[in-house]
């Protein structure tokens, strides 16, 4: 009788967990859905207003904001799926689309893909989440310099064959210190408001999906 009901308490125990997991991946889903279209209502209403450089570089990006709060607060799929329904939805309403939505796109991904990286084959009890690895001043600061130098690395080379193709060589110089300068400034943003929307008004642990 014993070992029967310690079957029917593993089975239990079981189930729970994935039901566990259905509702995080189904959180995660409704997460990305959520911060992607704020991230167009962003957009359409907040961007066209914030200062630009004379090439068209925004100085302040709060798309790019949304989309990594997405991934701290539902994890890694739910950031990648945020960045592109994100891009996917300004699609029809950017100047300079298909360019600028892939573009920002490419900008995201390439800052948060490196602490994606680093978490999944980072050694860990089970019992911490990977998001309070993340939480940590120290490692958020180190994986996010990281993201940041693969970010400027992936931008340069993507803005240098651009400008190429529509501009050829001449300039290319001066926009090639904007690009570094302007990656650098806006993952500080990307990355600094994230953490204190997230971690230091401590939403995270109201959902605690990764």
């Amino acid at each position: 009788m014993t070992d029967l009901m310690q079957e029917h308490i593993n089975e239990e125990e079981e189930k729970e967990t994935k039901m566990s997991k259905s509702s995080r991946f189904v959180l995660q889903i409704v997460g990305a859905a959520t911060f992607g279209t704020i991230s167009l209502l962003f957009s359409m209403f907040v961007t066209p207003y914030l200062p630009e450089t004379p090439q068209g570089f925004a100085y302040f990006d709060p798309v790019s904001i949304i989309w990594v709060t997405c991934y701290l607060i539902f994890g890694p799929l739910a950031g990648i799926l945020c960045c592109g329904i994100g891009s996917l939805a300004l699609m029809p309403f950017d100047d300079f689309a298909p360019i600028g939505p892939l573009m920002k796109l490419a900008a995201t991904l390439s800052l948060i893909i490196v602490p994606i990286l680093i978490l999944q084959f980072t050694k860990r009890d089970k019992n911490i989440r990977k998001s309070q690895i993340l939480k940590k001043p120290k490692n958020y600061i180190i994986y996010g310099v990281s993201g940041t130098v693969f970010r400027i690395i992936v931008m340069l080379i993507l803005n240098i064959v651009i400008y190429l193709m529509f501009y050829g060589s001449s300039g290319l110089e001066v926009w090639i210190v904007v690009v570094i300068l302007l990656n650098a400034l806006t993952s500080l943003w990307d990355l600094l408001f994230p953490y204190l929307l997230v971690f230091v008004t401590k939403i995270d642990t109201k959902f605690e999906i990764w």
